[in-house]
């Protein structure tokens, strides 16, 4: 699980970014939509990272 950034964009879609991965970001039409895209697209960025021997930054913790 990794913390995720959640906002609405200026074209009235939702955007989600994942701070760990850089330039892991995706959108939706909803905030629901634009989870479920991004959770897609940290899976593909893990696996691409995976498949190419790179090491898997670790989650970045926010401060409270």
């Amino acid at each position: 699980m990794r913390q995720v950034i959640i906002y609405p964009g200026e074209d009235g879609f939702w955007v989600a970014e994942c701070p760990s991965l850089p330039g892991c970001v995706s959108q939706g039409e909803s905030r629901e939509t634009a989870i479920t895209n991004i959770r897609e697209a940290i899976t593909g960025y893990v696996l691409a990272l995976q498949d190419d021997g790179l090491a898997v930054p670790e989650d970045i913790a926010m401060p409270s």
